[in-house]
């Protein structure tokens, strides 16, 4: 026995130490790794801005770049803005080149990067745009070039906007599950999908309103960047005019039909470089591993990204989970080196008492040091809630915003459950409204006016959030409210934002507030280390990816609809009133 024991601890304590040298083998190779050089930027470099990429509120890093040459993170928006400027005044930047086809990014995001480009443009460096088949959304951010060129055989999409909603009651009404739904505000059609198989009026109204915003910002930009007038470029979409690249050439959409070696040669020639030699291109991606963005001296201001679903508790990929940020928020309310708080908000919304909890996080820093938010592509429903007690907001022309409204989803699976897999339930409880908001039964009408008296409490409560942040009457909220969508445009008509701006404004105007000539930006929430990204969990970008290969993208729009309604059931939900689909 003794001789057991005495090699089983020689060999736990040979197993102990190989761990441990494995563990700091590993730690030392990533580290070798993650240590090599930053790239460096030559001379006569031109900058490289492919607009098919995607640029989320923050860095995605890929742990998988550190054994590559390639540089493969891809920066965040903010980071896209101040490349931009940075490569204004960086004198081996000669120039843009942007590589215009598709354009995955939303309205507003587009804005920002074409206000950067706009702004690139004042140092007199040239910005080049070029596609072979050049989406409307391509187009409306490369159309800020001094010359837009598209191939020969190419095609330029000049149509209008037009936007699909998926239908669900049908789907519902086969399955036999009777969606029990409750709601506030005659605009707040979130639950609309799940209730009827068109439009209702209400909805047709606001869609029409804000879709067409959006088309008047594109023909706006448009005329004013190719010296044409608004009505022309209508005509063109409404006629069906542009047929072919050549089309669009006569009509003046582009500069010339080129193809990708011409394109090149023209840029040689900007540069005044031999034919022979090669063009130092430089992505976006490589510039910003290249860059130093961080600044380490100065006051600090906080800029607290909320990007994806508000939902209750810890925050997970891609969402706002209320007690992650409530201890963010409190975080930088607490820092005395925090001198302002900056809260970039990309949300349709989403938990109502998630919001309410970052609400009450956000008022209480507002007592302590200048608060100011900036909208993303969509700031609705709970992504308003928890901004409008705000010192000052910030949207971009086509931010969506609004949607100050509630509702509730509790499905009825009883037929599902007993028709489709002869599946039925019996219990016992203890008073009438023991199982109250089970699934596996109808609600009678006292349950049903009580969800109503607390959707109706809740959207009351809401009204009164904005009408105490934004100091107007709370009658004059109800006119607003509804649950109604509104455009950046029209948000600052009736009151619900203060400015125009992109996230870099919003942060210049903190800077202001706090009364600060040098400061800082400290960003959070902070990305996940390497060991979180490779070992720690799956990548949900590359599992979504394969399930909509695999799917299709048709048949992937209706699994999430589909996915959103277990999302939405059960609880009181602040959430955008639909998931549309812009053409």
């Amino acid at each position: 026995m003794r001789s057991f024991f005495k090699i089983f601890f020689a060999s736990l304590l040979a197993l102990i130490i190989f761990t441990l040298l494995v563990f700091f083998f590993l730690v030392a190779i990533v580290g070798g790794l993650t240590s090599k050089e930053a790239p460096k930027v030559g001379e006569r470099s031109v900058l490289v801005l492919d607009l098919g990429q995607h640029y989320a509120e923050q860095v995605k890093e890929n742990p998988l770049g550190i054994f590559s040459d390639e540089q493969t993170d891809v920066p965040g928006l903010y980071d896209v803005i101040r490349l931009l400027q940075k490569a204004k005044a960086d004198r081996n930047i000669s120039g843009i080149y942007i590589v215009a086809n598709t354009n995955p990014n939303g309205f507003a995001a587009s804005d920002e990067i074409r206000n950067a480009l706009l702004d690139f443009k004042k140092s007199g460096k040239f910005v080049l745009a070029h596609g072979d088949m050049i989406t409307q959304k391509a187009y409306g951010i490369a159309n800020a070039a001094d010359k837009v060129y598209v191939s020969p055989q190419g095609y330029l999409e000049w149509f209008g906007y037009s936007v699909d909603y998926a239908f669900l009651k049908g789907a519902l009404e086969k399955l036999e599950i009777e969606p029990q739904i409750f709601y506030a505000g005659k605009f707040k059609s979130a639950t609309e999908p799940f209730r009827t198989d068109k439009m209702t009026p209400e909805n047709q109204l606001q869609t029409s309103v804000w879709l067409n915003d959006l088309y008047s910002d594109l023909l706006m930009t448009t005329a004013e960047a190719r010296k044409m007038d608004t009505g022309t470029l209508r005509l063109l979409a409404n006629e069906g005019v542009i047929k072919n690249a050549k089309n669009a050439f006569d009509h003046k959409l582009v500069d010339g039909l080129k193809y990708d070696d011409e394109i090149k040669d023209e840029i040689k020639s900007k540069l005044k470089i031999d034919k022979y030699e090669k063009i130092n291109f430089v992505t976006i991606n490589t510039y910003f591993a290249a860059s130093t963005l961080e600044k380490l001296t100065g006051e600090k201001i906080a800029l607290i990204y909320a990007e994806g679903d508000i939902i209750d508790g810890k925050s997970g990929q891609g969402s706002i989970g209320s007690e992650t940020y409530r201890n963010l928020i409190r975080k930088a309310r607490l820092d005395r080196s925090v001198k302002a708080i900056v809260l970039r908000v990309n949300s349709g919304g989403g938990s109502s008492m998630a919001s309410e909890n970052i609400w009450r996080e956000l008022e209480l820093a507002k007592k302590e040091k200048p608060v100011v938010v900036s909208f993303g592509d969509v700031a609705a429903s709970g992504g308003y809630y928890i901004a409008c007690a705000a010192d000052s907001i910030f949207a971009l022309p086509t931010t969506i915003t609004g949607s100050i409204g509630v509702f509730g989803i509790i499905p009825n699976m009883q037929a599902f459950f007993k028709n489709k897999l002869g599946v039925t339930f019996d219990g016992v409880k203890t008073g009438p409204y023991a199982d109250a908001m089970a699934t596996t039964r109808p609600m009678n009408e006292n349950e049903r006016k009580m969800i109503q008296a607390e959707i109706e409490m809740i959207y009351t409560q809401f009204k009164q959030r904005v009408a105490d942040g934004r100091k107007i009457d709370t009658a004059y909220v109800d006119s607003i409210a509804q649950g109604r969508v509104w455009t950046g445009t029209r948000a600052k008509g009736i009151g619900l934002i203060d400015r125009f701006g992109g996230i870099d404004e919003a942060v210049k105007c903190a800077a202001r507030m706090a009364k600060l000539t040098n400061y800082r930006v400290n960003e959070y929430p902070k990305p996940q280390n390497i060991f979180d990204q490779v070992l720690g969990r799956k990548d949900p970008a590359i599992y979504t990816n394969k399930i909509k290969e695999e799917m299709g993208a048709e048949n992937y729009r209706l699994y999430l609809e589909l996915k959103r309604v277990k999302e939405m059931t059960n609880s009181v939900q602040a959430r955008l009133p639909f998931q549309f689909f812009i053409h």
